[in-house]
């Protein structure tokens, strides 16, 4: 099973970044799949949510209107945009499948995100 993170880096505030995570190693069109973030010093808090379908969203409620959690089943890709960035965005960000597969559910490595001027 592989989950890879792509897209992170150095953006000013108010600045845009679109995140991808590419899965393999399970059945990733019946997996409900998440994306987490990590600031230093801080607890690992989930950002959002999409179904398997794509056609359920949820965001937690630093990020509701300004990020968007997709994904492409045919790719078996997961992506978050982010706009109107803020510096307490900075953090390590992660995906996650949320359904479990041969018994546990599944990390990739993150990617760091850092919002600074």
């Amino acid at each position: 099973v592989q989950l890879v993170e792509s897209g992170g880096g150095l953006v000013q505030p108010g600045g845009s970044l679109r995140l991808s995570c590419a899965v393999a190693g399970f059945p990733f069109s019946s997996s409900d799949m998440s994306w987490y973030r990590q600031a230093l010093g801080k607890e690992r808090e989930l950002v959002a949510t999409v179904s398997s379908d794509g056609g359920s969203t949820a965001y937690g409620d630093s990020v509701k209107g300004r990020f968007t959690i997709s994904r492409d089943n045919g790719k078996k890709m997961v992506f978050l945009q982010m706009n109107s960035l803020k510096p307490e965005d900075t953090a390590a960000y992660y995906c996650k499948s949320e359904t479990k597969w041969y018994g546990r559910t599944y990390w990739g490595q993150g990617t760091q995100v850092t919002v600074s001027s």
